[in-house]
């Protein structure tokens, strides 16, 4: 039995417009606003094993205690958890998150070595930069969905930020969009 992830911190799902998802979320469910980035930075990714181009597009907001990810990939034909989870399943929950912090026993190193030492290896990972990696965990026995964890020391101020704005979001300007140079 693999180890505990610890706090689900994240929903990550896999949709086919993340446009049109966010529109749902936040017209029919109240969850917003949502940071939305058209082309997501994401550095070195792998899958299976193989370098992969797999491009993305994502939409994170804030839910409460939890962070709701929506990721379109842009490219399909290009390898990817996202679009094989696509393919197969549809659109839908992708994965659950846990964002480690990078101190004392809370590192992605530390969170991937306990998985490792119960012969579960990342399937899919990949970086934005120092202090942002990410891995998906082959646990996706239920329901297809998996593990993700989530290296945020680059991110915590900007996940702060995006928690604050939910916080007293009043439904105004409900996508506001981040563009990565």
């Amino acid at each position: 039995m693999p180890p505990s992830i610890g706090s689900i911190d994240q929903l990550g799902y896999v949709v086919k417009d993340v446009e049109a998802a966010m529109r749902h979320w936040t017209t029919n469910l109240g969850v917003g606003p949502f940071f939305y980035f058209p082309q997501a930075a994401v550095g070195r990714t792998f899958y299976l094993g193989e370098p992969t181009d797999a491009r993305i597009a994502v939409g994170i907001a804030q839910a409460g205690d939890v962070q709701i990810e929506l990721i379109q990939q842009l490219n399909p034909q290009a390898p990817s958890a996202y679009r094989d989870f696509l393919e197969e399943r549809g659109e839908g929950l992708h994965h659950v998150g846990h964002f480690v912090t990078g101190e004392g026993d809370d590192t992605y190193d530390a969170f991937l070595a306990r998985f490792a030492e119960a012969d579960v290896e990342p399937y899919h990972h990949g970086d934005s930069g120092p202090g942002s990696r990410f891995a998906y965990l082959p646990t996706e026995e239920h329901g297809g969905t998996v593990v993700e964890v989530i290296e945020t020391a680059q991110w915590g101020g900007f996940f702060d930020a995006i928690r604050a704005a939910a916080a007293g979001w009043d439904g105004s300007d409900p996508v506001r969009e981040i563009t990565v140079p």
